[in-house]
């Protein structure tokens, strides 16, 4: 398999497939350019090694055909800024202009093909849209993990044109390598954190996790199918009946297969779903009627902190109460503080979900872990232990 470290770039033009679906204001200002910096080292390096990058994306949701509010003229000037260069903006990703534009470029230069999803072919991982793209260049670079569990034309079935010159950006090696050391050779004890409201959208990755992990804490909503389930009162807390046995079943799992399970055993408890609520400490499982556990209680906190605090890999995702809300966030910043010092202590930390490094960030934990999670959807699907078309194009 070909590299990004071994690559000859020289006299190359390098396709480059980036996530840079960002968010934009009303005046079509960049609100959040995490996504486009996270891309600049790879296209940096196919500069740098005499190369001309070719870059892709999507943008957007456009419904049919160009329009103009997902164009990539409101990212080229601030992709050209980061790069301190011009990049050009091609008027389209296919076609005799756009090929004849790729064929003409300098090494060092680059363009940025216009969006992907103005094509249909692009998301219905049309072959001969994929055919036309491939004529953009001479390799293929996948570097958008958040799109790698999508089977679309860029991100996957461009591949087979590229045989033996295609292979993954910094940013794609950097999560998987991540996600390995997590997932497949551990620092143990390794400690999963799953948070979030609902049991039904996490089930697949816990059941997944409970052949891997030593300790798994539950947190934030979810909390209550399983504490509901064991017998508890949960007042109006948030609960999936549907999922009870599901609960049952998993802790029987655990169980079975040797691995510890933490819940809260305390919660901050509300009359109603609002900041100005008012609220008491009460047990998980005797939450009186009519209110709702809304966070981690202080019992549950000092046992969490003394799990992370004991553990050699740690994998976050989703946080243990409702952060957004001040009343309510003293459970995540504290599993966040934990997982700093943690860190600082040696163990390796994996945060991923836009829950939870959104969390990150609001309590500036950001730089004390050891590595924040780009993707959404693909790193959800990799953690539940399926095979991502994105990855597997490039190994295949």
């Amino acid at each position: 398999m070909q590299t990004i470290h071994s690559y000859d770039f020289k006299g190359k033009k390098a396709l480059i497939r980036v996530d840079f679906n960002v968010p934009l204001d009303e005046n079509f200002v960049i609100t959040d350019d995490t996504r486009i910096r996270a891309a600049l080292p790879t296209i940096q390096k196919v500069m740098e090694a005499g190369g001309s990058p070719v870059i892709m994306s999507h943008f957007g949701r456009p419904k049919a055909g160009p329009e103009d509010k997902y164009s990539m003229k409101h990212l080229v000037g601030h992709l050209s800024k980061l790069l301190g260069k011009e990049v050009k903006l091609a008027p389209d990703c296919i076609g005799e202009e756009v090929k004849a534009m790729c064929k003409a470029m300098k090494p060092g230069e680059a363009i940025l093909l216009e969006n992907l999803r103005f094509h249909k072919g692009e998301e219905k991982g049309d072959v001969e849209f994929a055919g036309k793209l491939a004529e953009n260049g001479d390799c293929w670079i996948n570097d958008a993990f958040g799109t790698a569990h999508r089977a679309h034309a860029s991100t996957a079935v461009i591949a087979q044109f590229f045989p033996d010159d295609k292979m993954f950006g910094y940013l794609i090696e950097s999560e998987l390598d991540s996600l390995d050391r997590v997932l497949t050779n551990p620092k143990r004890p390794l400690t999963a954190i799953m948070g979030g409201a609902k049991v039904s959208t996490k089930i697949t990755i816990i059941e997944n996790l409970l052949g891997k992990v030593d300790n798994l804490i539950l947190g934030g909503g979810m909390t209550f199918t399983f504490i509901k389930a064991n017998g508890g009162k949960i007042g109006n807390s948030l609960c999936e009946d549907d999922f009870l046995e599901t609960a049952l079943r998993v802790l029987k799992v655990a169980k079975e297969k040797g691995v510890s399970i933490y819940m809260a055993t305390d919660v901050v408890a509300a009359d109603a779903f609002t900041n100005d609520a008012h609220t008491q400490i009460c047990q998980a499982g005797e939450i009186p009627e009519g209110w709702m556990g809304l966070d981690a209680g202080p019992e549950s906190i000092a046992l969490f902190k003394e799990v992370i605090g004991n553990s050699g890999s740690i994998l976050w995702n989703g946080p243990v109460g409702v952060f957004e809300m001040e009343k309510f966030a003293a459970g995540s910043k504290a599993v966040g503080q934990a997982i700093v010092d943690a860190t600082a202590n040696g163990a390796f930390s994996l945060i991923g979900g836009g829950d939870s490094v959104a969390c990150v960030n609001q309590f500036g934990f950001a730089d004390g872990v050891s590595y924040i999670s780009t993707a959404g959807g693909a790193l959800l699907e990799y953690l539940e232990g399926q095979q991502l078309p994105g990855i597997a194009a490039v190994r295949g």
